[in-house]
């Protein structure tokens, strides 16, 4: 047990170091650099360099988000929505970017985390290393070190105690002692304070969890009418389909095979030229039928998974597509059929608009989230926009709570993201 809470007290002694530095030096230059850059959009400069570095204070208070949850079990959460859709590009992105990160009341709280963090933040974590180092100096001095110090004129004090003489030097010692016991025990908790107090700014407040659930709830009410919609419109196309193809196929068949059998006695030849007429119109029946049934849920994914629907689908394109999967698992049937037809509407597009000449497909799942990416070296400039396809697609992931972010510049490479929550058995 000893042993176990002197590891403990040297871990979070090195802990401490870590953070004592980071606040020192990540925390000062973020927050600097954030208040210059945001001093500069007036003049234009910052409109650039503002998202950039707001995105990596982003990055760098993640990052001591993961290290609070792996180091002493504090879970902080990130308050950063997910967004749907993309900024357009050019100066106007830049500039829809950069004003959408100041709006963010999370930004704001960023900014004052990284200015406690450099100043109470670096004063409740110092101890942490100070309490494993500085009895150390102590046994040092006890050792002999005070002598030569002393004897070059230097008056050296050790917390209270002022190193004048072997006696005063043995005490220092045994201070040191006290202040190595008492790491043992506080070490942890000031490792534990410090990511405490980086909570009380990191976390979401309550108005934000609010707000972001008010947020939550439109869009769940938008998608749930889209969804409506798009049952109807496809209820609509099914009829559709089925009344101009297949059933004017079969009446037309049955048509022929009344015919057939007032001539059957009278012209066999006639007949025989009908039969086969009807055999051929069965056999375009069944195949509009076949055509109908996988476009409202294909067999090849109902019994193999998207993994292998996507690699089925990337057969039949005229375009060279590289398709890679890592799924250990299936989701959902709703799922993988609104995942499976997102990538097949992503493909046609980039088929028939990009003119592009290769396609790369990566289907993964990880921490809960199915992500897919569609990446062609088309010419670019696809949007997402009223009338659309990519709108159409993000109705659909937007009725599973899933996003879609496209980043299409102008002469490509065009990269469609999909991220749908969601877990595999």
């Amino acid at each position: 047990m000893k042993t176990s809470r002197v590891r403990e007290a040297l871990l979070s002694g090195a802990q401490g170091l870590y953070l004592a530095v980071a606040t020192l030096t990540g925390s000062i230059t973020l927050f600097v650099l954030s208040v210059v850059s945001i001093v500069l959009i007036p003049l234009g400069i910052g409109v650039f360099t503002t998202p950039v570095i707001l995105q990596m204070v982003r990055g760098y208070a993640n990052a001591r988000r993961s290290q609070a949850e792996a180091w002493t079990g504090i879970r902080i959460p990130s308050p950063y929505g997910r967004r749907s859709g993309g900024d357009p590009g050019g100066v106007v992105g830049q500039v829809a970017r950069c004003t959408r990160l100041l709006k963010d009341a999370a930004t704001w709280r960023d900014l004052q985390w990284l200015l406690v963090d450099m100043t109470a933040g670096f004063i409740s974590v110092i101890f942490a290393p100070a309490l494993v180092l500085y009895p150390v100096y102590g046994w040092v001095l006890a050792l002999g070190v005070w002598k030569p110090i002393y004897n070059a004129g230097g008056g050296e004090w050790y917390g209270f105690i002022h190193v004048d003489s072997q006696t005063a030097a043995n005490g220092a010692a045994v201070l040191g002692t006290a202040l190595g016991v008492l790491a043992l025990f506080l070490n942890p908790s000031f490792v534990r304070g410090h990511f405490l107090l980086a909570r009380t700014l990191l976390a979401p407040t309550a108005a934000m969890r609010e707000r972001e659930l008010a947020q939550r709830v439109d869009r769940l009410e938008e998608t749930r009418h889209d969804a409506v919609d798009s049952s109807a419109a496809e209820l609509r196309r099914i009829e559709r389909d089925l009344h101009d193809g297949a059933q004017a196929r079969l009446v037309a068949m049955g048509m022929d095979l009344g015919t057939i059998e007032a001539l059957v006695e009278k012209d066999p030849a006639k007949a025989k030229q009908m039969i086969a007429k009807a055999r051929q119109n069965s056999g375009e029946a069944l195949t509009e039928l076949r055509d109908l049934v996988r476009g409202i849920h294909p067999p090849v994914l109902a019994e193999r998974g998207l993994g292998d629907a996507v690699k089925a689908l990337a057969l039949r394109l005229p375009v060279p597509t590289d398709v890679d999967v890592e799924l250990v698992g299936r989701a959902g049937e709703p799922v993988e059929a609104a995942a499976y037809f997102a990538v097949s509407e992503t493909l046609t597009n980039a088929v028939k608009y990009a003119n592009a000449e290769r396609i790369w497909v990566d289907v993964h799942h990880a921490e809960g989230m199915l992500r897919i990416a569609v990446t062609d070296n088309g010419r670019g400039g696809a949007v997402i926009g009223a009338g659309s396809g990519l709108s159409g697609i993000e109705r659909r992931l937007g009725t599973f709570d899933g996003v879609l972010a496209v980043s299409s510049p102008v002469g490509g490479p065009t990269m469609v993201t999909m991220e749908i929550p969601c877990e595999l058995s």
